[in-house]
Formats: structure tokens, C-alpha cells, sequence
């Protein structure tokens, strides 16, 4: 099979002739040039023979244009971090500053020529994905979260005005990558937490923004997971009432396991490998059963096997290549 008929398979919970895998990590040392992030993420692609490459901007992207203040460290394991005082959003007017960008200017241009680049140099061989930030999250990362859960009860009109902004520029910036040659996006989720916002809130600020990003290009795209990050989140619910084709969380852990996620529903899930454990300090013998044992859970079907989240920089390379060996393994 080749990479995109094996995920395409897993989608559908076929039968494949292994299991799809990947494995992603943020490079601060690379990621403020394009060129340099698209060249590094394709040679890892092709030294571990992944099946897809999610492509790793700097977590706050989606936010400097707009004013945030952010601090680089350009180091191996730094990530880009906001300033002290680097929140664009510091009182309710504040959300009025946010007017539509561009994709091809400043932060998101760069972002952009990731894309652009690794379609330029593994184009049709290696599918690849670029990082989207619901609004919501956008947002949170803009205004830290006790600004964000106190503006969206008390000045809601404005957070949502601000969400509109939001989901346009992104909605924009999703079609750019596709005519760069995306083969899908992974959406990630920061704010599907219980114990920071309650369902109706869900909905309101945080589902509606989603799926009207989503169903700008779900027609276009094949391989679309969603990522729901940190613990005690909505997951019923999103399984319930969300279309995303794949879904990604901390399933190694956090609730529910694959087995219980796969009585929940029949999606494909993206995961397997606990990043903040096993993966950067167990032995590649250890890695191997850890991600046995994910594979078992769900018999094979409808799987793609990757961390439940971005990885640790500090993960040994025998750890990269015990994934490789261990989706390999036969099960029967």
C-alpha cells in the first residue's frame, strides 16, 4: 500500500497492510524558517518511514500578527513563549483590535511556505498536514485564560466578534495551504475542558467556530483529525456531535482508553504513545508493548498510531525507531 492508501484504509477501518504511524515534536531551533522546518520534517519522514507529516509551527503562530508579544529562544528544547506582559487581549475593548489578516502576510506567510516547501520537496510521496487553532484556542493564547473565561460571560457580543475575525482568518488560511497541497489539517483544541467551561459555553464559543472552519474544507481534503487537548474534556459529546474523520487526544493518559473510546464510537483514532512517559523515558522494549498494547485495544482497525500529543524534544532517537519496529509486528 502507499502511505495514502493505508491512511485513507485506516479512515475506514480497513484492513491494512501495517499500521499507519507518525510522530511529531516542535523544533525551536528551526521553526522561525520555513525552509529549514519543511527540509528537517521530511528527512525525519523518510528516516522513520512515516505515513503522514504533521507540520509543526511554533504553538503561537496564530497569534503574533495580531500583536501578541512573544519571546524566541531558538534553541532545541525552548519553544517560543509569550512575553511577561505580551497578551494582546487585557480588558474587554481589546477584542475590538483583532481586524482579518491575510495568509500570505507576515506569521502566517511563513507558516504558509512550510507547506509550500514540502510539497516542493515530497509532494505526492509523503501526505502532510498543517497545525489549525480553533478560535477559541487562538483566543486563549491571546488573552491567557482567566481574561478569556471572564470576557465570554461578561462581554460575550465582543468575544464572539472576535471569534469571527478569527475563524475567517483561518478559514483563509486553510484554503491557502490547500492550494499549497495539504492533504488535510489537524485541528486542535485547547478549550473542551470541564472544569473550565461548561457545555452550553462548549457550544456556543467553541463548537459553532469548529465546524464552520471545518466545513470549509472537509470537501477538499482527506485526512482531517481532531485534537482534543488535556483532561476531563467534552469527548461524548464531540464524538457525538462533531464529523472530523479522526480523532486525536492523551488516550495513553487520560479517559477514555482506545477500548472505551471504540464503545463509543467507530472513527479513526490517532494515538497509541504516551509522549509524556513512555516515549521519552521507557527503553525502545518498553515502547515496543506500550504501543503492542494500543494496537491490541483496537485490533488494528481504524487506527494510526502517533502521541497524544506533541512529543517531548528530549525523546531518544531509539525511541523514534522502536515505533517503526513496533507498528511492524504482527499481531496474529
Amino acid at each position: 500500500m502507499t502511505k495514502i492508501e493505508r491512511i485513507e484504509a485506516a479512515l475506514q477501518a480497513k484492513e491494512v497492510d501495517r499500521v499507519p504511524y507518525s510522530v511529531w515534536l516542535h523544533y525551536p531551533h528551526l521553526d522561525q524558517d520555513s525552509r529549514s522546518l519543511a527540509e528537517h520534517q521530511v528527512s525525519e519522514a523518510r528516516k522513520y518511514d512515516f505515513d503522514f507529516i504533521k507540520l509543526m509551527p511554533f504553538g503561537l503562530y496564530s497569534t503574533q500578527d495580531w500583536g501578541n508579544k512573544i519571546d524566541f529562544f531558538c534553541t532545541p528544547h525552548k519553544p517560543p513563549l509569550n512575553k511577561a506582559d505580551g497578551f494582546l487581549i487585557k480588558g474587554p475593548e481589546d477584542w475590538q483590535k483583532l481586524t482579518e489578516l491575510e495568509p500570505e502576510n507576515g506569521t502566517y506567510g511563513k507558516v504558509l511556505q512550510v507547506a509550500q516547501w514540502t510539497e516542493k520537496l515530497c509532494g505526492g510521496e509523503i501526505p502532510y498536514i498543517m497545525t489549525l487553532f480553533s478560535p477559541m484556542t487562538t483566543a486563549i493564547k491571546m488573552a491567557g485564560p482567566h481574561r478569556l473565561a471572564e470576557d465570554l460571560r461578561s462581554n460575550p457580543d465582543k468575544v464572539h466578534a472576535a471569534l469571527q475575525v478569527i475563524t475567517a482568518t483561518t478559514i483563509k488560511f486553510a484554503r491557502a495551504n490547500i492550494n499549497a497541497g495539504v492533504s488535510g489539517f489537524f485541528f486542535a483544541t485547547q478549550n473542551a475542558l470541564k472544569n473550565e467551561i461548561t457545555e452550553s459555553e462548549f457550544e456556543e464559543f467553541c463548537m459553532r467556530y469548529d465546524m464552520e472552519i471545518f466545513n470549509s474544507y472537509k470537501d477538499d481534503t482527506f485526512f482531517n483529525p481532531y485534537h482534543i487537548h488535556g483532561d476531563n474534556t467534552y469527548f461524548e459529546k464531540i464524538v457525538k456531535e462533531l464529523p472530523f474523520n479522526c480523532l486525536s487526544w492523551h488516550d495513553r493518559w487520560s479517559t477514555p482508553s482506545f477500548a472505551e473510546a471504540r464503545k463509543m464510537t467507530d472513527k479513526c483514532f490517532l494515538g497509541g504513545i504516551n509522549e509524556k512517559d513512555t516515549f521519552v523515558s521507557g527503553t525502545p522494549e518498553h515502547v515496543v508493548t506500550h504501543i503492542l498494547e494500543a494496537r491490541r485495544a483496537v485490533s488494528d482497525r481504524g487506527v494510526i498510531i502517533g502521541p497524544g500529543c506533541v512529543a517531548s524534544t528530549h525523546t531518544p532517537d531509539v525511541n523514534f525507531a522502536a515505533v517503526q519496529k513496533a507498528v511492524k509486528i504482527s499481531l496474529k
